[in-house]
């Protein structure tokens, strides 16, 4: 299965959602590229659009592989599979760095758009594509301190295999694709382009918008 956009990814998750969450749900992007996805989820379900930061903790060898992840809030995981290939001295420097960007990013973002209480909410958490879950992961553990009523993982893709782990602290995880060969998240997009700031800024703005309207 393959997807034009991140937005039309949206479009087909949404209706995967509907009779399963109704527009009173807070659909969570994470950033950057969940977020034009869930958008595009929440506007679809009439929902409200929030958003939780969480930076990858990369190998130092090969950044673009997931060590770990921290939540701009500070919860941690790790990818036991790499885990010890990393000496835990380094593990922790690794980790203080994402988490202070994590921070710094978290604070920038709510400035575009001021956050939800979670508390007492049916919670959806989306993002473009899920390959270690350990980015989720993090999300749903930070998100569970705010005690939602329902946490639903969304995403368009998945890799074989993640659902059961995300399961440990989500009710629910809806995946439209969960390929046996996977390889990378974009591998299932024909447009799947590197977010900059204004594409950012471009997402949230009418959300920040009809907030302060209403």
């Amino acid at each position: 299965m393959r997807f034009s956009t991140r937005e039309a990814a949206g479009e087909q998750l949404a209706e995967a959602l509907k009779g399963r969450v109704g527009p009173e749900a807070v659909v969570v992007g994470l950033p950057r590229g969940g977020l034009p996805v869930a958008a595009s989820v929440a506007r679809h379900l009439g929902a409200s659009l929030d958003l939780r930061v969480v930076r990858k903790i990369g190998l130092p060898w090969q950044p673009e592989l997931a060590l770990g992840a921290v939540a701009a809030t500070g919860e941690t995981t790790w990818n036991e599979t790499l885990e010890g290939t990393v000496a835990p001295a380094s593990r922790e420097a690794l980790r203080q760095q994402a988490w202070r960007e994590a921070r710094d990013r978290e604070a920038f973002l709510r400035g575009l758009l001021p956050a939800l209480s979670l508390a007492g909410q049916a919670v959806v958490v989306v993002d473009d594509g899920v390959a270690t879950g350990m980015t989720v992961l993090a999300a749903l553990m930070a998100i569970r301190r705010e005690r939602p009523a329902h946490l639903t993982v969304a995403a368009p893709v998945m890799a074989p295999g993640v659902a059961e782990v995300l399961l440990g602290q989500a009710n629910e995880v809806v995946a439209l694709a969960v390929p046996e060969t996977f390889t990378a998240v974009g591998a299932h997009y024909d447009a799947f382009p590197q977010l900059t700031e204004a594409d950012v800024r471009a997402v949230l703005a009418p959300w920040r918008q009809a907030r302060q309207a209403g």
